[in-house]
């Protein structure tokens, strides 16, 4: 689930990255984090979800996963459309 807010006079747009809490770290990795498994871990909610907030400036796409602890990478469903990631599979993007 990916949901979004604009930040007021900032030009940049808060999104929150949410999945199911099913046990296992989690982290959203993307070309805005240089997709470092560190910057961006999903926190446990007590609404049984996992989810991080990212701050992304305004009128850009961005490429994303979700990377679960072991090396697992998996798509969001709710992404603004999927494209080829140059490694046989796609990644999301989210456009802000």
């Amino acid at each position: 689930m990916i949901t979004r807010k604009p930040v007021r006079n900032g030009g940049t747009v808060k999104i929150t990255f949410a999945l199911p809490d099913e046990g296992l770290p989690m982290s959203v990795v993307g070309d805005f984090n240089a997709w470092d498994p560190h910057a961006h871990p999903l926190r446990r909610r007590s609404n049984g979800t996992r989810s991080a907030v990212v701050e992304l400036e305004q009128g850009r796409i961005y490429a994303f996963r979700y990377l679960a602890e072991g090396g697992t990478f998996l798509d969001d469903p709710a992404a603004d459309g999927f494209e080829p990631n140059g490694y046989g599979g796609t990644h999301g993007v989210v456009r802000c």
